[in-house]
């Protein structure tokens, strides 16, 4: 199955000059998003994952589901603010600002190995931003896996060492 057919490009947005990759084209197809998340639990599948780990908010939809489909738990990684209880934060740069994101405290115990999620792989920010918070609790990143690398930006250039999967490249 061809998913790049199930992405929609949405021209400026969020600025002028971006081509959005609108994913819930995808989503809603529901071959589509379960041969997404089948082809998420072929890459983990001898990981020894404890953990996943989704980036606010669109790596929550996949990362959610592939938890309960490899039987770990998950972990939301948030902007900051929005957790309610005691939180590590780390700040990071945007193409076009700076942002923030956090996790629990008590989010992951020393020796989990996380496979860490979200949709899109751009210039590699906020990833790393995720990486390195992940890491802080002690936790190994196992894996990470993104729908949609944009390799021209060279994001994974920013996480050399990891392993990264992705089920669809531009």
């Amino acid at each position: 199955m061809d998913l790049k057919k199930l992405i929609r490009d949405i021209p400026d947005f969020p600025v002028e000059g971006v081509v959005f990759k609108d994913i819930t084209t995808l989503i809603k197809d529901a071959e589509g998003f379960n041969e997404a998340l089948q082809q998420f639990y072929d890459f983990a599948g001898d990981k020894g994952v404890t953990k996943v780990a989704g980036i606010e908010s669109r790596g929550f939809i996949f990362g959610g589901a592939l938890a309960a489909k490899l039987g770990v738990g998950f972990v939301p990684v948030r902007k900051k603010g929005k957790l309610p209880a005691e939180t590590w934060s780390e700040t990071y740069e945007l193409e076009y600002g700076t942002d923030t994101i956090e996790i629990h405290k008590d989010a992951f115990e020393p020796g989990d190995k996380v496979l860490v999620h979200d949709d899109l792989l751009a210039t590699g920010g906020t990833m790393k931003a995720a990486c390195k918070l992940i890491e802080k609790s002690g936790a190994e990143i196992v894996q990470i896996s993104v729908l949609i690398n944009l390799t021209s930006l060279n994001g994974s250039d920013r996480l050399s060492g990891y392993d990264i999967k992705s089920v669809i490249e531009y």
